[in-house]
């Protein structure tokens, strides 16, 4: 009986040791957390109606190009640009290395494809994102709002739409 026990306890402890072995070092001994990136999501929209805001008549550029600046935040110098373009859904979604806690972020406006709808529309030219893994979001997408051109002229639907928008301010 007591060999029968000294022989298990020695096959548990060889099981141990194996697991042990097999088992990388620096995988149980390196708790910091990968350097993974994130990825920053908006949409670049077409302001049909030269409303300065998103109607039902927008649309979506695909092919415009969106790039994401981050500056110091004590200097206010720039540290690092990412680029990248929209979809056929005018998404785009920007790879962006490392974390940037001490920097601010933004998705900024370069150029539309549509030269028809090719003019920024003022204040919806850029978008802050925070890109930093200490503020409890658990995803590494990050989204921004969304980024506006302008068309030349508004089509003519728009001011029956927009006296839509008259409609309701007034109801409140």
């Amino acid at each position: 009986m007591g060999s029968l026990r000294a022989s298990l306890l020695l096959a548990a402890a060889l099981c141990a040791l194996a697991l042990l072995v097999a088992t990388p070092v620096s995988a149980s001994r390196d708790l910091r957390p990968l350097q993974a990136g994130f990825v920053v999501r908006g949409r670049v929209w077409c302001d049909t109606c030269r409303a300065g805001f998103e109607t039902p008549a927008s649309t979506y550029i695909a092919g415009a190009k969106v790039r994401v600046d981050c500056r110091s935040k004590t200097t206010g110098a720039k540290t690092c640009s990412f680029e990248g373009h929209t979809d056929r859904t005018g998404t785009y979604n920007i790879l962006v290395a490392d974390e940037h806690e001490h920097e601010l972020c933004e998705s900024v406006l370069v150029s539309s494809p549509d030269r028809d709808c090719g003019k920024v529309v003022a204040g919806r030219e850029k978008a802050p994102v925070f890109l930093t893994s200490n503020n409890g979001i658990a995803s590494n997408v990050r989204m921004a709002n969304a980024l506006g051109f302008q068309k030349d002229v508004a089509l003519p639907r728009c001011k029956q739409l927009l006296k839509m928008y008259e409609d309701e301010e007034d109801r409140v």
